[in-house]
């Protein structure tokens, strides 16, 4: 069987004007996985990358501590949704940033105040609502159909590595576990940064076997999921 790792991509800037961008912890996390996979034995024929800085950066920091010479493909299908065009379609006043960030400080509790919000508007996409350039269905169908077009560069016993988000990878889990799109709002909120999911490739089609493993991060404070 052809082996593909899907690695969400190391902690960005959440709060920032400029969230693409990976933070100090974001760094320190990536090096953390190459190193993880250079002990898992993981020797790369196929790396794959979504189009995002975030994922580029990711990809070079873990192969470079991982001590792998490898060419990085870019498969925009890897790409996270549109989470700004998702908060603003839910509530358009927050196309003005300061508006936003006034009203979580209001609530004594922004980053809470920030999921509920942001849970209700990812609820929205997901039940069909309008305003969005790309919807729930068409996202979760360009992830599979990228994670299947992977597997179909790879021979017996061969393995991709694929830097990308945890919302292409919930939606590619969701699938695989369960034929639809069912579990994506429950995977997608707890997918770590830097975690692997492995997916087995083989005669039988794509299988889950492991999901969000991030061993190399316990007992070290790193563990993050924006």
């Amino acid at each position: 069987m052809a082996v593909i790792y899907l690695i969400r991509h190391a902690q960005a800037s959440f709060g920032a004007r400029d969230y693409d961008k990976l933070s100090a912890q974001g760094e320190q996390q990536a090096a953390m996985l190459g190193k993880a996979l250079a002990d898992r034995g993981a020797r790369p024929d196929v790396v794959v990358s979504g189009s995002m800085r975030r994922h580029a950066r990711t990809a070079e920091l873990a192969l470079a501590a991982a001590g792998v010479d490898a060419h990085v493909e870019v498969d925009e299908g890897f790409d996270e949704f549109d989470h700004d065009q998702l908060i603003v379609a839910h509530k358009p006043a927050y196309r003005v940033r300061a508006v936003l960030l006034a009203d979580l400080a209001r609530t004594g509790n922004p980053h809470r105040a920030f999921q509920e919000m942001f849970t209700a508007a990812t609820q929205r996409w997901i039940d069909g609502g309008d305003g969005y350039t790309e919807s729930f269905d068409a996202f979760c169908e360009r992830s599979e159909v990228a994670v299947r077009r992977t597997a179909g560069r790879l021979g017996k016993g061969e393995t991709a590595v694929v830097f990308t988000s945890g919302g292409p990878i919930a939606a590619v889990v969701s699938r695989l576990l369960s034929g639809g799109d069912g579990l994506w709002a429950k995977l997608n909120p707890i997918t770590i940064n830097t975690a692997i999911t492995k997916v087995l490739s083989g005669q039988r089609g794509l299988t889950v076997v492991s999901h969000n493993e991030h061993g190399h991060l316990d007992g070290t404070g790193m563990i993050s999921y924006r």
